[in-house]
């Protein structure tokens, strides 16, 4: 799906996920939590300003909505090893921002994918939701590095059928725990102490 098309659908999106907004309907804790003072958490963080600047400045692509919601995310979850896949994009900057001292690899494709021994992925962001094929496999990889506080975030699960359809396999991986759908984004997390939901929000 093209980004025009995309916008154009937004509307209708936003219409027909209206109850799913600000974590009504939701007592799990945690998904509560995370919906409210992370998915919908509205304070203007010092990095945006300037790496919205560095943003223009090197017209790098990206949607402000989703990468500052990638920065919120890793702020929250404080990753020491964070792992991106697909193309090159402002998402970078702000997963880097969000935390500088953890280590980060980005890898446009399987072959650059390069994996410490033992060393589990804790962030994943899957951002080219165009090659189904490099997600699906990336996912594969990084799901066999997993601890429980990882996180996956996989770009654009709902902008064709191709990846909607790889959304639920990835949902129904057993090594998957608590899973939010965003439209834009899907995040994945794998701490299996939690009990095994999905949540619908409208992001």
């Amino acid at each position: 799906m093209s980004p025009l098309s995309v916008r154009i659908k937004r509307p209708f999106i936003w219409i027909s996920r209206f109850r799913k907004r600000r974590g009504y309907g939701v007592h799990s804790p945690f998904a509560f939590d995370l919906i409210t003072d992370v998915i919908y958490e509205k304070s203007s963080y010092y990095a945006y300003a300037p790496l919205r600047r560095e943003r223009r400045e090197k017209r790098l692509p990206g949607n402000d909505k989703t990468d500052r919601l990638l920065f919120r995310l890793v702020n929250k979850t404080r990753p020491g090893l964070i792992v991106e896949v697909g193309e090159p994009s402002a998402s970078t900057l702000y997963l880097q921002a969000a935390k500088p001292s953890a280590e980060y690899l980005f890898a446009h494709n399987l072959s650059e994918l390069f994996l410490e021994p033992d060393v589990p992925v804790d962030f994943l962001y899957l951002n080219n939701y165009r090659d189904v094929e490099l997600t699906r496999k990336a996912f594969r990889v990084c799901a066999g590095r997993t601890a429980p506080r990882s996180l996956f975030v996989v770009n654009g699960i709902g902008y064709s059928k191709e990846m909607r359809r790889l959304w639920k396999e990835m949902r129904s991986d057993e090594r998957v725990g608590v899973t939010f759908d965003l439209y834009d984004a899907g995040l994945l997390f794998f701490d299996k102490t939690k009990v095994k939901q999905h949540y619908i929000v409208n992001f």
